[in-house]
């Protein structure tokens, strides 16, 4: 029988005083631990360095992996906009996982060897321009076509861990096909009608959806109470982009970020072209709830042994800014699919698949 990984987290305005508080809840480390994930908040950014020396010499591990975000997450709990640590010890054998060094450009994936990697964990920094097509770049060596993870937040220094510490790039973990996992992504919205197709457009502009001005379409979509207080609607109200060749109907979540009724017109969050597809999204606490509710269902019929451990990716401007609650996103995980050792952070962009997301969260399991 296999054993749940051990995870750990605190929370306190001195580090060593939180990293003290880890290990006593870790308590005795398994021989077998040999990969550490670890998720700093951003007020712990700058003594990322030191604190990984910390783990490596209290565990007595020597691969780690992770970020800083304006808030990291475990079993049940979130901590948002505070000092606090988590780590979970993950049990793998040493030819199934490669910690991947920080890649700064596509071609540095180049010098790497591919040969065993089956499915990747990444962590990037936004400020670097090429990791959007390194996640992609990415997605195209290893054999699932599977990257997920996220982009580090914070209001300072961005490190990302890779064994060592470092910034502006991307990195990570991969894993060999006998390492069991599944993952799913919730979009965190819902949509509120069919797909329209891109008429007229300039750039992020639209002018024209179903041979229809824009903004008259929208309207229809999102009822006559948000249609007379447009700005209103604004916090609540998003355009989605459909994901070419999704199987699951996944779709790129984008602000409006601007309406101009003179003319009718639709600005976004992102670029357009006539003949694409858009359709319009409601983002509340009901409609993440009930998304996040699908997708570990379906997370959970992917299963087919027991969960040891997890790793979990939430957008920044979800948790308890979204459902309302502290703590709801994180026990909405154990509610369903029960008390295991999960850790993750918040991001600045969502790794799934082949792309980054926003709006999103990402979970993804250990059997």
């Amino acid at each position: 029988m296999t054993m749940p990984f051990k995870y750990a987290h605190a929370s306190h305005p001195d580090w060593t005083t939180a990293a003290q508080a880890c290990m006593a809840q870790l308590g005795a480390i398994p021989r077998a631990a040999s990969l550490g994930f670890l998720y700093l908040a951003d007020a712990f950014a700058s003594d990322a360095e030191a604190i990984l020396d910390f783990f490596k010499g209290a565990t007595g591990i020597a691969h780690w992996v992770g970020t800083v975000g304006v808030g990291v997450c475990a079993t049940g709990v979130e901590y948002l906009d505070t000092p606090a640590m988590a780590l979970m010890l993950g049990e793998f054998g040493a030819a199934d996982f490669r910690v991947l060094p920080l890649l700064r450009t596509p071609q540095d994936l180049d010098r790497l060897d591919w040969s065993d990697a089956y499915f990747a964990i990444v962590h990037g920094d936004p400020r670097n321009a090429h990791v959007p097509d390194m996640i992609e770049a990415l997605a195209g060596r290893v054999a699932s076509g599977f990257v997920v993870g996220g982009l580090s937040s914070s209001r300072g220094e961005m490190p990302q861990i890779a064994d060592t510490v470092g910034s502006q790039g991307m990195a990570g973990v991969t894993f060999t096909a006998r390492v069991r996992v599944a993952t799913r992504l919730t979009q965190g919205v819902s949509p509120l009608g069919p797909r329209h197709r891109v008429t007229e457009a300039r750039r992020n502009i639209i002018a024209g959806l179903d041979h229809r001005p824009a903004l008259e379409v929208m309207k229809d979509e999102i009822g006559e109470v948000l249609a007379r207080d447009l700005r209103r609607a604004a916090g609540y109200i998003f355009v989605g982009l459909p994901v070419e060749g999704s199987d699951t109907g996944d779709y790129l979540v984008r602000n409006i970020i601007g309406v101009d009724p003179q003319h009718q017109l639709i600005a976004i969050g992102d670029t357009v072209d006539a003949g694409d597809e858009i359709l319009f999204c409601r983002r509340d606490a009901q409609s993440a709830e009930a998304d996040m509710r699908r997708m570990l269902d379906a997370v959970g019929r992917q299963l087919a042994a027991p969960i040891r451990g997890g790793v979990y990716y939430s957008c920044l401007g979800r948790g308890q800014n979204l459902f309302g609650v502290p703590d709801r996103e994180l026990e909405l995980i154990r509610e369903t699919l029960g008390d295991f050792p999960l850790v993750g952070f918040f991001a600045n962009g969502e790794i799934s698949h082949n792309r980054l997301y926003g709006y999103t969260g990402v979970l993804t399991l250990f059997a």
